[in-house]
């Protein structure tokens, strides 16, 4: 028994600074004043920093703030267009592409997401 509190003792005086003592609230008030500090800067606290880097999610308590989900969710592909082609007096649209022959073009072309744009649609936070 006597061995344990020795071990104890000798553990404390090995952790403790030499001559001055800290209490634990002073380094968790520092992070705690730090994390605040982060949140207008960053738009995240330290925690969520460290959570989305792990994670590669875009994840805030700003979110939850705002009445969002923690994490943000990653957008869903863009639609691909409907191939529209002219008919007689009206225009036909078609869900379909692919069964045209190729060359055939579209009566008008419906803007198409850009290989960057689909690269900040499925990046992951920080920007990886």
């Amino acid at each position: 028994m006597q061995t344990r509190w020795r071990l104890l003792v000798l553990a404390a005086a090995a952790l403790g600074p030499g001559g001055c003592a800290t209490s634990l609230i002073e380094p968790a008030g520092a992070f705690g004043a730090a994390s605040a500090a982060a949140v207008p800067v960053f738009g995240r606290s330290i925690p969520d920093m460290v959570y989305s880097a792990i994670t590669g999610k875009d994840c805030s308590v700003v979110r939850l703030d705002q009445g969002k989900s923690y994490c943000r969710q990653m957008d869903p592909p863009i639609a691909p267009a409907p191939f529209c082609t002219r008919s007689l007096g009206t225009i036909d649209c078609w869900a379909n592409p692919d069964a045209f022959p190729p060359g055939r073009q579209s009566v008008a072309d419906a803007p198409q997401p850009t290989p960057e744009q689909e690269a900040y649609r499925t990046r992951r936070w920080p920007g990886f």
